[in-house]
């Protein structure tokens, strides 16, 4: 347990955190949505420091992050926690877990310079903070990666996007890329479904960009919930308002966690979520979960493939100093 960051101290020992978007105000002796983060006497406190849930050695593919360093391995850690909510979460055992419940954090301890050692020692690239939502363990995080950039090491997020400007720019020095879940395009779905709201996810994604931080986006597809042509065709419009070049990894959801009931995505929606993308103007669209399709990479320019993939293995790999070496279109990402 540690003091935490981003928050202030009101009257009445009440605080207000203002890590993520969710903006509690926090009473004497209670948590936050996210059940890590609890006020005592006065002082909010982080209990998602120093011991991790996850941690294995990753392609940086999984994360999913194709224009980052392709073919690299990932140190990929985790506590326990999220603030969402999420019915169709994959990750559910760990990010559904609270401090608040009185869970055991179980897992291994692991000081951020023991961290930054194990990816040195087994050659990885870089450092994800993924599997639950990176945001709640901000501070675990932020020392790793401070640490982690001073030794040569790359960090990344694998976010559901929902944190403010000032835990953006706070982590900003030290964070290289981020995969973004964009679930909906409807606010109504982020609320009944996640507990969140889209707006702030939409300005996490433009922040990022602005910052200078390597964005790709997910969005898993769920029947029912998201496969409307309407809601695909605004999530691409958006995204190719921001930039054209970031990477949309569409996904085939499986029935999983309070989402059983519902059924496989169709191939025939990926393909149809990946056409409104590419109508959209959008230069790089992945699909995922799925095998045999959708996965290379084809320069924007002139549609040579760059990278050939199968599963998270690379068995072709063509971009030369960060460019085309047919047409010498520069291939955004970071190389």
């Amino acid at each position: 347990m540690q003091e935490a960051l981003l928050y202030k101290k009101l009257e009445h020992k009440l605080v207000e955190c203002f890590l993520c978007a969710h903006h509690c105000r926090i009473a004497e002796k209670k948590f936050g949505f996210c059940g890590v983060r609890q006020n005592i006497d006065g002082t909010l406190y982080t209990y998602a420091y120093g011991r991790v849930i996850a941690a294995h050695i990753d392609p940086i593919e999984k994360k999913p992050l194709y224009h980052f360093f392709p073919g690299s391995f990932s140190f990929s850690i985790a506590t326990i926690g999220c603030n969402f909510r999420c019915g169709f979460c994959q990750n559910w055992e760990i990010s559904q877990e609270s401090f608040r419940d009185g869970a055991n954090l179980g897992g291994e301890e692991l000081s951020p310079e023991e961290i930054v050692a194990a990816a040195l020692k087994n050659k990885c690239k870089s450092i994800s903070y993924t599997y639950t939502e990176p945001t709640i363990f901000f501070e675990y995080a932020y020392e790793t990666a401070k640490l982690a950039k001073a030794k040569g090491l790359y960090n990344n997020f694998v976010t559901n996007g929902y944190m403010t400007e000032e835990c953006l720019e706070m982590i900003q020095p030290y964070l290289d890329a981020a995969n973004v879940d964009l679930k909906f395009f409807k606010d109504n779905s982020y609320k009944k479904i996640c507990l969140g709201s889209l707006e702030p996810v939409l300005n996490s994604i433009r922040l990022m960009h602005k910052l200078g931080i390597w964005v790709e986006v997910t969005t898993l597809v769920v029947p029912g919930e998201n496969d409307a042509e309407e809601e695909l065709q605004g999530i691409a419009e958006f995204l190719a308002t921001v930039d054209r070049n970031i990477p949309w990894h569409i996904s085939k959801f499986h029935p999983d966690y309070k989402f059983t009931d519902h059924q496989a995505t169709p191939e025939s929606t990926l393909k149809k979520a990946q056409g409104i993308g590419y109508q959209a103007g959008l230069n790089y669209i992945y699909v995922g979960n799925i095998w045999g399709w959708g996965n290379d990479t084809h320069c924007h320019k002139c549609k040579k493939l760059l990278i050939k993939r199968e599963y998270f293995s690379i068995l072709e790999y063509n971009i030369k100093q960060g460019k085309c070496p047919y047409c010498n279109t520069v291939i955004p990402g970071v190389f």
